[in-house]
């Protein structure tokens, strides 16, 4: 990107301030869209000093006034990143790229906050695989009368007295970590239809 080249010293300065707290502030984004976000902005910035430009008002008071209108870099860039971060982790659905999806979006509804819940709950069912197979004689999915009564850890004798019984066996890893490998695509997936409906 080529920087904008002002008559007045102090111009060049609050310009490059400017640019160095957009810098900072997509310094967790991708080369690209940083890249991107940058020319954008460097564009605006020119297009609105040549705006400007035969007001009669000085250079440094025309810039101050372009850059009042794009806004603080923090404010303004907030929403754009988390846009982005949101995009590339429903297209890569990378556990990483989604979590700090979550949590750049958090501030942008309840409905974020129910996808962080949904992934949370994945994480407990990779936790209770992670129980069985260090446990396995007291791990499991516990029905009681017919009906759930628990899902985790449970004493032999507690089981008998209560009459409970563990209703996975073996199969419990592997139909847990089915259900939490096709809860991540579903769950991933409903995050990239709602951002997409934005």
């Amino acid at each position: 990107m080529k920087e904008i080249t002002f008559k007045n010293k102090s111009s060049t300065l609050i310009y490059r301030d400017y640019l160095n707290r957009l810098k900072k502030n997509l310094k967790h984004s991708s080369a690209k869209d940083r890249k991107n976000i940058l020319m954008e902005f460097n564009s605006h910035i020119f297009e609105g000093i040549q705006r400007y430009e035969h007001t009669g008002v000085n250079e440094t008071e025309n810039l101050m006034e372009v850059l009042n209108k794009l806004g603080d870099p923090q404010d303004v860039l907030k929403p754009m990143i988390a846009e982005k971060k949101l995009e590339e982790a429903t297209r890569t659905f990378n556990p990483i790229h989604v979590f700090k999806a979550l949590v750049l979006n958090i501030t942008n509804g309840v409905k974020y906050i129910f996808f962080a819940f949904l992934y949370l709950v994945l994480i407990g069912f990779l936790f209770v695989i992670g129980a069985k197979i260090s446990n396995p004689k007291e791990v499991g999915l516990y029905f009681k009368d017919g009906g759930f009564y628990l899902l985790g850890k449970m004493k032999p004798q507690l089981m008998e007295s209560i009459n409970a019984k563990e209703v996975l066996g073996n199969w419990f890893i592997p139909f847990f970590l089915l259900l939490t490998i096709l809860l991540y695509i579903i769950v991933t997936f409903l995050m990239r239809i709602t951002a997409r409906r934005k």
